[in-house]
């Protein structure tokens, strides 16, 4: 992901900075979807596993990032608080 692109992006719900998940921390959101365990705002539970992942600097939001292009659409972030307990 650009970082320019990256300085600008904030989370169109609570307004914090983003920035790239960490590996350990993707390595967590990838097992609980394979687990089936997550699920996105709208209810949907995740499938696919992420290459890539946009988390705000207070760590309780996630939002995928698709072939390089961040989907910060409020539907699609993902509470990480449903990783307490996996």
């Amino acid at each position: 992901m650009n970082k320019n692109l990256l300085s600008i992006l904030c989370c169109p719900i609570t307004h914090k900075g983003l920035s790239l998940a960490r590996r350990d921390v993707l390595e967590s959101i990838n097992k609980a979807i394979g687990d089936g365990k997550l699920s996105n705002r709208d209810g949907t539970v995740l499938e696919d596993s992420l290459r890539e992942a946009l988390v705000t600097d207070d760590g309780k939001l996630m939002y995928p990032v698709n072939d390089g292009i961040p989907v910060l659409l409020e539907g699609e972030s993902v509470s990480l608080d449903q990783l307490k307990g996996t």
